[in-house]
């Protein structure tokens, strides 16, 4: 077969200078027939080469029989099975093409939604460690919310992916649209829905809102692919380059970023339009917020024992000591660790994002120095005020104070009338 550049060439001698077919094979020392084919030629020639012979040919009937039982079989597992030792580039290039042929079709539908019908939400975890003080660094999830119709997105960097902080990043995403979609979709999260149903907390978030929680098929990505695609975005496009001194200077930067950046590109997928000229129908269709919150933020009721700590996400916070023995309710948020005992606070931290530290209040340690030396004391006096039995055996008279706490009296007893200063 003739090359492209002899067949150029042929073409233009006889059609541009009018040289004789006998001429041109002189010329370029070729047949005349050959001159004459390429004349005739409607077409320029193909550069394809035949095919050409692969030692794959051997083994593809045994390739075949295994993709017909297991069409997803990975090439690494049917090179073992049929003894291949050669280079895995040529066998994974022909099990490549023959999957399909045993694979049924999965074809995707392109899905449209209405406005304020839903929300996909999902945890990013950047690989970049985030200070969180104490010279600490920590890899902390990102919880990102992206609205279905306008395609507009939220994202702010919570705790830990336990329920009540990925319930309280969610709140404060929607407490900023001061609105919430009709739907709210999730995946498997163990603290959504790791068996299949929705856990206490979320139904309770879900319900308090009025909105509906649904969880996606297992294994099934696909589902909720407005925000995964949008977790690869913040990746490639938002964390290259930068730094950041904590975990509200990440959400700063980020809702900054998504403000004047990610919500604001023309997106084809919604008719060549920036979600924030779709957010206004998108919101206005949405469910209003209740007037009450929901519960947000990890809780935990304990009876304080003599270590006057309770452990909150891999830290312990100090109680007040004088509730030591009576059971105490903490509510960890984002910002504060509140402890409460029969409705009084004992405890008031900021919440701390590190790991395995103490968080201790000064004045929790001065109350259980002075509780340890009232007991020092009485422990004196009870050894004082001690009489005999008549059957001889020695009878402990006991202080009215420890009656008081033996009844649960309060702390700190009301004065009693008259007594204040006149």
């Amino acid at each position: 077969m003739i090359a492209l550049e002899g067949w150029a060439e042929i073409r233009r001698l006889h059609r541009a200078e009018g040289v004789p077919i006998k001429e041109i094979a002189r010329r370029l020392g070729l047949a005349r027939n050959t001159v004459r084919a390429a004349l005739r030629a409607e077409a320029p020639p193909s550069r394809e080469r035949g095919p050409r012979g692969s030692a794959v040919d051997a083994v593809e009937p045994q390739i075949r029989a295994l993709l017909a039982e297991f069409p997803r079989m990975p090439a690494t597992v049917i090179a073992e099975r049929i003894g291949w030792t050669r280079s895995l580039t040529v066998l994974k290039d022909r099990v490549r093409e023959l999957r399909p042929l045993f694979v049924p079709p999965d074809p995707a539908d392109r899905v449209e939604y209405d406005p304020g019908e839903v929300a996909q939400c999902d945890l990013w975890f950047p690989p970049q460690p985030i200070p969180v003080g104490g010279g600490q660094e920590r890899v902390l999830p990102v919880l990102a919310m992206t609205c279905g119709y306008s395609r507009v997105t939220g994202a702010v960097m919570i705790a830990s992916r336990k329920a009540g902080d990925i319930l309280a990043g969610m709140w404060q995403i929607v407490a900023g649209w001061d609105a919430c979609p009709r739907t709210l979709v999730w995946d498997r999260e163990a603290a959504i829905g790791g068996t299949g149903r929705p856990t206490i907390e979320a139904t309770s978030f879900a319900g308090t809102i009025g909105v509906r929680l649904k969880l996606a098929p297992p294994r099934d990505p696909e589902f909720k692919g407005l925000v995964e695609r949008r977790n690869g975005f913040f990746e490639t496009s938002f964390l290259p380059g930068r730094t950041f001194t904590s975990p509200v200077d990440f959400t700063e930067q980020i809702s900054g970023w998504l403000a004047t950046r990610a919500n604001t590109r023309v997106l084809r997928s919604i008719g060549s339009v920036t979600p924030t000229d779709r957010w206004a129908a998108d919101r206005a269709a949405m469910v209003a917020l209740p007037p009450v919150a929901p519960s947000i933020g990890l809780t935990h009721r304990v009876r304080l024992g003599r270590d006057y700590y309770v452990r909150i996400d891999a830290n312990d916070y100090s109680i007040d000591p004088r509730a030591i023995g009576r059971f105490v309710e903490v509510l960890a948020t984002p910002a504060r660790v509140v402890a409460t005992c029969a409705g009084q606070v004992v405890a008031d931290h900021a919440r701390d994002w590190g790991h395995a530290r103490t968080i201790t209040d000064p004045t929790h340690q001065a109350t259980a120095r002075a509780l340890r030396r009232d007991l020092a004391i009485r422990r004196q006096q009870q050894a004082r005020s001690t009489r005999v039995h008549g059957d001889g055996h020695v009878v402990t008279i006991r202080a009215l104070p420890d009656y008081d706490a033996l009844f649960g009296v309060d702390f700190d007893p009301p004065p009693r009338p008259g007594s204040g200063n006149r």
